[in-house]
């Protein structure tokens, strides 16, 4: 398994729900994990019922069975960029004038790929980073990417990084964060939904990160929703079957199957659901092939009803152990 897992995904299909279930799927065993937030939402903050979240690692939940740990950072591209002024040039009390001053922001607007470099330079430090022992810190990495529509550019700045800046330390330093990003310590995971945009746009999204050269991973169908009748009630659905119902209807205790009787009456209400469910069923089939010819691993996770609480995040954490997602 890559230690550096990242989540993207069409907006609405649930990508920083499935990346916090992620973390707390791989963090088993006594294991570490890091999720990590980068687009400034505090998404992370509100799935765990906690308060925003700094820019430090902080300790956020526990993993179920084993002890796990899961620690969670919302990386901020200020002070990434004053962490890297330390870094590399022992800026000190000038980095924090430079902030006074307001020239982050303006570094920051001037070159707008300089926040995803900082971005991602922090996610991957943290991948790369042991303690005394030698051990690596967490065991697992996992990023809330931005959507599919913007992670390629994303992930691949440093590369264009590095092109630009032929010496020096913002070289090096963004080779050594693709060296990282387009390793088999990555990999990128897309989710999306059963429907026919959020499929395409995934498709999209994987041939474009291919073509980058980024490992792709995993597609991660969310918010799966069952199928309430059987093959044989779905071909009813689709035909003129209403006697038929009624009287099934009548003989459920449900009123007399004569015309204007309450069986007859709830007919086409139910017919009308029936054959919507049909629909659905249909299109999802049709999606589902078009995920299959994408020749990647496919895993579905349930729809668990509206709004995601903490007791959800844990069962779909557990879904994900199941499938031998986190594995």
């Amino acid at each position: 398994m890559s230690r550096l897992q990242v989540v993207s995904g069409k907006g609405g299909t649930g990508k920083t729900t499935v990346a916090a279930a992620l973390a707390l799927a791989l963090a088993r065993e006594g294991g570490r994990t890091l999720l990590v937030e980068v687009e400034g939402r505090q998404g992370l903050a509100q799935l765990f019922g906690a308060e925003a979240l700094p820019y430090e690692e902080r300790k956020i939940a526990v993993a179920p069975g084993g002890g796990g740990e899961v620690f969670a950072l919302a990386i901020d591209a200020e002070r990434a960029l004053l962490d890297y002024l330390q870094m590399f040039y022992k800026l000190g009390s000038a980095g924090r004038a430079l902030k006074k001053l307001g020239a982050i922001d303006f570094a920051t607007t001037i070159a707008p790929g300089l926040r995803d470099v900082l971005l991602t330079g922090k996610a991957c430090e943290a991948v790369r980073r042991k303690d005394r022992a030698g051990r690596y810190v967490y065991d697992h990495v996992i990023m809330d990417a931005p959507p599919t529509g913007r992670i390629t550019r994303f992930l691949n700045v440093n590369d264009e990084v590095a092109g630009l800046a032929r010496f020096g330390p913002i070289h090096n330093q963004a080779q050594a964060v693709m060296k990282v990003l387009k390793s088999p310590e990555t990999a990128v995971h897309l989710v999306t939904l059963l429907e026919e945009m959020p499929v395409q746009e995934t498709a999209d999204g994987i041939e474009e990160l291919r073509g980058a050269g980024l490992p792709v991973g995993r597609v991660i169908v969310n918010m799966v929703r069952p199928h309430h009748l059987d093959e044989d009630t779905l071909r009813t659905a689709a035909g003129d079957h209403r006697a038929e119902v009624a009287k099934a209807l009548s003989r459920a205790g449900l009123g007399g199957a004569r015309r204007g009787g309450l069986a007859e009456r709830l007919v086409d209400p139910l017919l009308a659901q029936a054959a919507e469910h049909a629909s659905r069923v249909e299109l999802e089939r049709a999606q589902r092939g078009v995920l299959t010819g994408l020749d990647l691993p496919t895993y579905e996770l349930p729809l668990l009803g509206a709004g995601m609480d903490l007791a959800g995040l844990y069962a779909l954490a557990r879904e994900l152990r199941k499938q031998s997602v986190a594995e």
